[in-house]
Parts: structure tokens; C-alpha cells; sequence
């Protein structure tokens, strides 16, 4: 299958590469040129503008960092609304506001186009084991025809419903949670160190007891190790996701209290010039809350 991808920071240049992988011909294109050697090198297809990827397949691929690059990538003079054909489809893959995605379902059905919004759960190296899992909102018809799209980036393909937002929800809460099993992490951690226990022991507790899963595991091990550079998820996307998920709450008039300690934790690590780092290192800012590092 032909599908365009725009947008080829690490997430979707390894997502990208999981297509071409896959047996999918692959039209990329990047407002950073540069950016796209490494794909054509690996057998995609440069594309010159947002209306060569738009136009070059089944569909199109976008992973944007934020709602104002996404916004900006449809509605700007050459973007998606004006570039893609009458039924094409808009695969919207990056984390987004239900916000965001709730006006871009309207901008595409106004124009005769369908919005299918796909987060992946799981951090760049998950993808490119084949282990993240994309969960996919959109019209029926056109989720079960690019299917072989969705299995070939992700391991599980979970169906959120007819409506693209059902699956930006699911994205947004399941950071929701990430985030603050991080920021319990942190804490625990806090504690058992000023009773002089070494990291390493209470990882252990944790992973091979109650809380033996990917997530304890893997961020549990960022923390032991004081291992917060290069990131997966950086803090200021974290912070991020901290304030799509508290704005979610707010729209729906559901509370979500653990998330303004999350998004604190995010911005005292932000504060301290580490938000390059990766999520984690809010357990290096419960540390300093703490008394343990300066």
C-alpha cells in the first residue's frame, strides 16, 4: 500500500521505517529536508511538498509534535484541507488536545475528507521492536481498509470507536497514568533513600513483586540509575501531556487531582533546566524536594 508521511522527528521516522519495513511504499516529506536522507536511503520516496505526500497514496501520515504544528500542517495555504482529494484520509498519529482533534474531524468532514486519529503507546525503541500498541478512532470503512498500515507500525491495534477523539482520549489517559505511576516512582524512591536504602533494593522489591510490568520496570530503572539523559519522552513533553490530560478533565468536569502533582513535579524539573531530559527525571526533582540532591 502507497500512504504519505509528514513529520519525521524520532518518533515518525521510526515509524516511517516500520512502513517501509512492512512492504508499504512510503512518500515522505519534512520541512527539514535533511531530515529525510536517511528514509529515501532506506527506500522511501522524497516528496517536495505537503501536497505530493498528500496525494501520493491511500493516505497520509502526520506525527507533529503539538496541536499548532498539526493545526498549522492542515489549514495553512497548501496544507492538508486544501491539498488532499475528496475522500482522502488524514492519519493523525501525534498526541493532540481533544481539542484539537475535535476541530480537525470538522475541518476534514467540511471538506469531504475523513480524520482517523491514531496515537501509539510506547516509547521510539517499542516501535521499532514491533511492541507499541496504536490505538485507532475513525470512520469504520476507512480503518478497516488501512489496516495493513496500522499492524505494520504497531504490534496490537486497538479499535476506539467510530469518532477520532475516543482514541485521543485513550492516548491522553493513558499518560495520565504513566506519568503519575512515575511521579509515585519518584516518591518511593525519595523515601526509602533517606532511610538509607540503596536504589537498586527497592527497584528490586518493586519489579520482582506487585509491580513487575514494562512500565515499573522500565522507568523504575531510569530511576535507580539516576538515567535521565537521552530521553524517550522528554520532560517538556510530559508536561505537555500533563496539560492535555488536566484540560480533558476540565471539558468533561471530571477531576483529576493526581494530575496537577504530576504536572508540578514536570515543571520543577523544567525550572531546573532539565527539560531535555527524559520524563523520568521528575524523580530527580521529588529528589531535591526532598533533601537528597541539590
Amino acid at each position: 500500500m502507497k500512504v504519505g508521511f509528514i513529520g519525521l522527528g524520532r518518533m515518525g521516522a521510526v515509524m516511517a521505517r516500520r512502513l517501509i519495513d512492512g512492504g508499504h511504499e512510503v512518500g515522505v516529506y519534512n520541512r527539514t529536508a535533511k531530515k529525510l536522507k536517511p528514509l529515501t536511503d532506506h527506500g522511501a520516496k522524497a516528496m517536495a511538498s505537503i501536497k505530493d505526500a498528500a496525494n501520493f497514496g491511500a493516505a497520509v501520515v502526520t506525527m507533529l509534535t503539538d496541536d499548532a504544528a498539526v493545526l498549522d500542517m492542515v489549514t495553512k495555504a497548501g496544507g492538508l484541507k486544501e491539498s488532499l482529494p475528496k475522500g482522502g484520509v488524514h492519519i493523525c498519529a501525534g498526541t493532540h488536545s481533544v481539542a484539537a482533534i475535535v476541530k480537525l474531524t470538522k475541518l476534514h468532514g467540511d471538506a469531504g475528507q475523513a480524520l482517523i486519529a491514531s496515537p501509539v503507546l510506547g516509547r521510539p525503541e517499542v516501535v521499532t521492536a514491533g511492541s507499541a500498541t496504536m490505538v485507532v478512532g475513525g470512520p469504520p470503512q476507512s480503518v478497516e481498509r488501512l489496516r495493513p498500515l496500522f499492524a505494520a507500525i504497531a504490534g496490537r491495534v486497538v479499535d476506539a470507536g467510530a469518532e477520532p477523539v475516543s482514541a485521543a482520549a485513550i492516548k491522553i489517559a493513558n499518560n495520565f497514568v504513566l506519568g503519575c505511576a512515575i511521579e509515585a516512582l519518584g516518591e518511593g524512591f525519595a523515601l526509602t533513600r533517606k532511610y538509607g536504602v540503596a536504589p537498586d533494593v527497592f527497584y528490586g522489591v518493586l519489579t520482582e513483586g506487585l509491580f513487575g510490568c514494562w512500565a515499573y520496570k522500565t522507568y523504575g530503572k531510569f530511576i535507580a540509575d539516576e538515567r535521565y539523559l537521552p530521553p524517550g519522552q522528554s520532560a517538556l513533553n510530559g508536561l505537555k501531556d500533563a496539560n492535555l490530560a488536566l484540560a480533558a478533565g476540565e471539558a468533561k468536569g471530571v477531576p483529576l487531582p493526581s494530575g496537577n502533582v504530576w504536572r508540578d513535579r514536570l515543571v520543577g524539573a523544567v525550572a531546573h533546566g532539565e527539560g531535555d531530559h527524559d520524563w523520568a527525571v521528575m524523580a530527580k526533582d521529588q529528589a531535591r524536594a526532598s533533601g537528597l540532591v541539590k
